[in-house]
């Protein structure tokens, strides 16, 4: 891999690239997720492989992940390489509380009133769900507000993700467009990522079960992200020379972008096996841990780059462009946040079996009750609040255009 420094810095800004295929991927990610936690409950992950593969689409947290690094990371490498204006620390973070916690809010009063296990929640586990510290500061969550760890995460990186890109942008570009050096320093966040992982499978055990879901062991993900920015915003922005090795390597790899999906698949049924650890809930030792996160980052990369790096004509692209697949992406935070309170409530209210129901029936019912669920959420809860996020801004239209072209963001 080369290291550029180019001159002069910055460059001419070009128009602001979309990416609708990653909204269609955050869709096919949030049903992953619902199908994964619908095996546990119908107590599929005991079926052979097939039930392993059940468990291990909780890879679509890692998909998440590596979209929320490369679509928040874009407009402080875009600034750096061009000068074109993002928002404002402050106002990156009025989007982030506008985006996330209304519908979380509203999806933790519902799951403490209509779970019938959440009854009498004593006052304070509503106060550590509603902030968001459930994670951290219980060893269980809330019954349907499990899935809420990731959230929980993901939020952590939101917060450190300025000092990170802060620290890439002045101290490691030291202020110009030097994409080796940014690339060498992410690969760093793979050291914590691996390190931490290993440490919490033995002596950071002692903290609590929380350290297994903590950001460091999760920020070679969002790091996977960071790095397609960095190349990207190459790529589009680059005026004169060769590209970067790796631009061209995902540029080549997103020319077969159902390769790349295939490749994804088979590395998924590789995790599957007992490479990947068990499929129970129990704890993995350091190198199933590590092995987990490396081949789930793969999958995620082989899915994300054909939407990131390949030719908006491509069947493909045309395929994950499509309104409907789209709006399933729009709508599959509320998706995420709501699916375990209607697998709860089901099984609750209509006698189903816990550990022994058809996984395909159940999947069906709950997707069809959430996707309703989840409309009526981004109509009224996520839409309203999603409006405020230009208020005191004197030209949003043209702030808001610097950033990618994404439901997402």
């Amino acid at each position: 891999m080369t290291s550029t420094t180019s001159a002069p810095s910055p460059v001419p800004a070009r128009p602001t690239p979309s990416f609708p295929g990653l909204d269609s991927l955050r869709g096919i990610a949030s049903i992953a997720v619902v199908a994964t936690h619908v095996g546990f409950w119908t107590g599929y992950y005991d079926a052979g492989l097939i039930g392993a593969v059940a468990q291990r689409l909780e890879v679509g947290v890692a998909i998440f992940f590596v979209l929320s690094g490369f679509l928040l990371s874009y407009p402080w490498l875009r600034q750096l390489r061009t000068g074109a204006r993002r928002d404002s620390t402050g106002r990156y973070f009025l989007k982030r509380a506008l985006r996330i916690l209304p519908v979380y809010w509203v999806t933790v009063v519902a799951a403490i009133l209509l779970v019938k296990e959440n009854a009498d929640v004593p006052l304070g586990r509503w106060i550590d769900a509603l902030l968001m510290i459930d994670l951290y500061a219980n060893d269980t969550m809330l019954q349907a507000l499990t899935q809420m760890w990731s959230l929980a995460t993901e939020v952590a990186f939101y917060v450190m993700l300025p000092l990170i890109m802060a620290g890439l942008v002045r101290c490691v570009a030291r202020g110009r467009w030097r994409p080796g050096a940014l690339l060498v320093a992410i690969a760093s966040l793979w050291v914590i990522s691996v390190v931490w992982v290993i440490l919490a499978a033995g002596p950071l055990v002692e903290w609590g079960p929380w350290v297994t879901q903590a950001l460091p062991g999760y920020l070679g993900w969002f790091g996977i992200g960071i790095a397609f920015a960095v190349l990207d915003v190459d790529h589009r922005q680059r005026e004169h020379g060769p590209a970067l090795a790796a631009v061209r390597w995902c540029r080549t790899a997103a020319s077969a972008p159902w390769t790349c999906w295939l490749l994804g698949v088979a590395v998924l049924l590789v995790a599957s096996t007992p490479i990947g650890g068990p499929t129970e809930l129990v704890s993995r030792t350091a190198m199933e841990s590590v092995t987990r996160i490396v081949l789930y980052a793969v999958v995620a990369a082989a899915l994300v780059i054909p939407s990131i790096f390949g030719e908006p004509t491509t069947m493909h692209a045309r395929i994950l462009a499509l309104p409907a697949l789209r709006h399933l992406g729009h709508i599959s935070y509320s998706l995420f946040c709501c699916h375990l309170i209607v697998i709860a409530v089901a099984f609750e209210r209509l006698d189903l079996r816990l550990f022994d129901e058809n996984m395909l029936v159940v999947t069906l019912g709950v997707l069809a009750v959430s996707l309703l669920v989840s409309e009526v959420l981004y109509r009224v809860v996520e839409l309203p609040f999603m409006r405020l996020k230009n208020v005191g801004r004197r030209a949003p239209t043209a702030a808001a255009a610097e950033s990618p072209a994404t439901a997402s963001s």
